[in-house]
């Protein structure tokens, strides 16, 4: 399989970016002191904000298991969960971190990436 590595890869990132938008999303149910002088963009509030991010948290984790099955399942929500946290990074690039928002970023891009070229071999015969 082509591309078998940079799959596992992924997976492993989306566990990582899972585990952190989780973590960040009880921060922001406890109102917690991460989030710099309230900054908001889209939600009413930092309770929305938290669910959302749990939310998007567990689509990552389920993505990441299901990659590791080798599941197209895990493929898509992967891919979607990603996506999704792409959007999320670019969103919060204007906030208190903007080099940590460009870094999520780049992984989430990164991890989309992996699952996109994850596929069969080429059964073309070199120079034909």
């Amino acid at each position: 399989m082509r591309g078998v590595v940079r799959a596992l890869l992924a997976a492993t990132l989306l566990f990582i970016v899972g585990t952190l938008n989780i973590i960040y999303g009880i921060g922001a149910l406890d109102d917690a002191t991460i989030f710099v002088n309230d900054k908001r963009f889209i939600f009413t509030n930092l309770h929305t904000m938290g669910w959302v991010l749990i939310v998007l948290g567990v689509i990552q984790l389920s993505g990441g298991f299901s990659l590791f099955a080798g599941n197209a399942y895990g493929r898509v929500i992967g891919i979607i969960g990603g996506s999704l946290g792409a959007i999320g990074a670019l969103l919060s690039i204007g906030g208190a971190f903007p080099w940590w928002s460009l870094g999520i970023f780049f992984l989430c891009v990164y991890i989309v990436h992996g699952i996109f070229i994850y596929g069969e071999d080429d059964e073309r015969v070199p120079g034909t």
